[in-house]
């Protein structure tokens, strides 16, 4: 169901949706991105987890947001601005920043960052693609 037309939400969405977009409203949150946000998804996941998303997104953009949200669903979102690591290149920048920050690495050293972050990174941390061209990598700890 697409909820396009803003002027008739109150008549197809379920009660318990409406009394919260109008709480929403009230704290003045856009019911454009809110009905945008229910098409995406749906009403359940609009009560639960909206204002996480926009806490969320408004904290560390919401490309990155909606990225993990693509990788590990929206219901994975809940505090993904205290594991957000950053956005890089790719992985295998990540991999190299992470290991310069724990640790001296020689600069005469030739590593594959890629298969650092293969062999040893991918485990704890998850790795999504916002699907732009610059610094699309975004990466956020999994614990």
């Amino acid at each position: 169901m697409s909820v396009t037309l803003t002027a008739n939400y109150k008549e197809v969405l379920s009660t318990e949706t409406v009394e919260k977009i109008e709480e929403l409203l009230e704290e003045n949150y856009a019911l454009d991105d809110i009905l945008e946000f229910i098409d995406n998804y749906n009403e359940s996941t609009f009560v639960n987890i909206y204002e996480e998303y926009v806490r969320c997104g408004e904290a560390i953009g919401y490309e990155a947001v909606d990225a993990l949200a693509d990788e590990d669903g929206i219901d994975n979102i809940e505090g993904c601005d205290d594991r957000y690591r950053g956005c890089y290149d790719s992985e295998a920048d990540f991999a190299e920043d992470f290991y310069n920050e724990t640790m001296d690495v020689p600069d005469g050293l030739v590593i594959d960052w890629q298969a650092t972050y293969d062999q040893n990174l991918r485990y704890d941390f998850t790795s999504c693609d916002d699907g732009t061209s610059y610094r699309s990598c975004h990466i956020f700890s999994d614990y």
